[in-house]
């Protein structure tokens, strides 16, 4: 586990060269088909190479949710494991850790009706009108839910609207048990400033690379819309503003910039919650030597290559 942009992809191929593994994608974006150069997917001749399960398996059109992946995580897991192999899960979506780790409450469905509504709501009076009323009636999940957050502020209101009892109170009593013996190595930069110079380049690399012409594929796509979970992903969401005539190439650079950082500051945020979690400063290199010692201590167990 780890921030976008901390290294958790080279490090996962580095374990499946001393390790009997498989890959299993925790990223909510990387399961989209033509979503390549923003995501950061790996390269298709390393994807060839080692395998990653949960990538490449929808279309941007399409939905996914947290509790599609914990499914398809927890059959996938199943299936290496009856193989002898370790699964190794790889990623910075958090909903989909904190999913496959706790499980997910009986959430009602979308409602269309209310959705409309709700996004009417926020294109007449804002955003911040929306995370407002959540507050009111669901204090922890507006804390919890970033103010520039819609997808999330609005379904934690969606929910309220149909039961009529907060998110909050519809998750506390959610209890399960992972049948696994889980090993969390989380790694970041230690020092901010790294990782907030990574990010940028990173960003930078991709503009080279074709972003702008990849999100413009998506725009002109039939059936494609900026409220699709897909294009609402960092990064695409801001390229599609730009590309909509709403800002300039220099403005849409750094408006993607600035949100990367906040989703960076959000999952670290989380990560730090996980009190089992080990961590490892990937800022100066890929500490590769340091958690392969580490395994080899702490679980010896474990089958080398």
């Amino acid at each position: 586990m780890g921030p976008t942009a901390a290294g958790k992809t080279d490090l996962a191929l580095e374990l499946a060269r001393h390790y009997p593994v498989e890959i299993i994608s925790v990223d909510s974006a990387l399961v989209y088909r033509g979503m390549n150069i923003g995501t950061a997917k790996p390269e298709p001749e390393i994807l060839e190479q080692h395998p990653h399960h949960l990538v490449d398996i929808i279309e941007p059109t399409e939905s996914y949710s947290a509790g599609s992946f914990r499914s398809d995580a927890l059959t996938l897991m199943a299936d290496i494991t009856g193989r002898g192999k370790i699964p190794v899960l790889v990623g910075g979506t958090m909903l989909y850790f904190k999913a496959l780790q706790q499980g997910l409450s009986d959430l009602p469905n979308a409602d269309p009706t209310i959705r409309e509504k709700l996004d009417e709501d926020c294109r007449q009076n804002g955003l911040a009108s929306l995370h407002a009323r959540l507050a009111e009636v669901d204090p922890i999940s507006a804390a919890r839910i970033h103010i520039n957050d819609p997808q999330r502020i609005q379904r934690a209101l969606e929910v309220y609207e149909i039961t009529g009892k907060s998110m909050t109170e519809l998750t506390k009593s959610v209890e399960t048990t992972l049948p696994y013996d889980v090993v969390k190595i989380i790694i970041s930069p230690f020092e901010r400033s790294v990782l907030h110079r990574r990010i940028a380049e990173r960003y930078h690399g991709m503009i080279e690379k074709g972003f702008i012409e990849e999100v413009q594929a998506l725009f002109e796509r039939d059936g494609c819309h900026k409220d699709l979970p897909a294009i609402r992903s960092v990064g695409y969401r801001q390229a599609w503003s730009y590309l909509s005539g709403e800002y300039d190439e220099a403005t849409f650079i750094e408006k993607a910039i600035i949100a990367t950082r906040q989703m960076a500051k959000r999952q670290l945020t989380w990560l730090r919650a996980q009190k089992d979690g080990v961590w490892f400063d990937s800022g100066p290199d890929l500490p590769v030597d340091d958690v392969l010692r580490f395994l080899e201590d702490q679980y010896p167990s474990l089958m080398l290559k």
